[in-house]
């Protein structure tokens, strides 16, 4: 998963026709989030390194488990999937944990996929995750991470 607006890094990674790192990151700190009855154990994405690798090069991942991206400040947050092998659903995600949309996004795609306001987290998880459980923007993510947002 790349990260738009393209940091350098990302840039550098697009122009190149490939990533800084050819196998997954996975050594990001971790929390839990929970939404209703449900836990997602998530890693956390960041720096704008951390941001442009995401889930790239994975070939799976539990279903429980997912990437939380948290930018500084809200703005517009576009991702695409290149270099991403598995289908996901990324959550745009207010501060206070709220939901503001979900998109389906397809395995090695540069389709962007756009948060409908600005919004400082998106959380990725396994395609269709939220559909199974049926929750839909609005729904509330609690967590340590939106306790602490300003």
């Amino acid at each position: 998963m790349k990260y738009l607006p393209f940091c350098a890094f990302a840039l550098f990674s697009l122009l190149m026709g490939t990533s800084a790192a050819q196998s997954p990151q996975t050594d990001l700190p971790r929390t839990v989030l929970s939404i209703g009855i449900h836990q997602i154990q998530t890693q956390l994405a960041r720096t704008p390194e951390q941001h442009a690798t995401g889930l790239m090069f994975r070939t799976e991942m539990p279903q429980q488990e997912g990437m939380l991206f948290e930018f500084k400040t809200p703005s517009q947050q576009c991702f695409w999937m290149k270099n991403t092998l598995i289908p996901l659903t990324a959550a745009f995600v207010a501060d206070d944990g709220t939901i503001v949309n979900l998109e389906d996004m397809q395995a090695q795609t540069t389709v962007s996929h756009c948060s409908a306001k600005p919004v400082r987290f998106v959380l990725e998880v396994n395609q269709g995750w939220f559909a199974k459980r049926g929750l839909k923007a609005g729904a509330k993510l609690r967590g340590a991470v939106f306790q602490t947002t300003p």
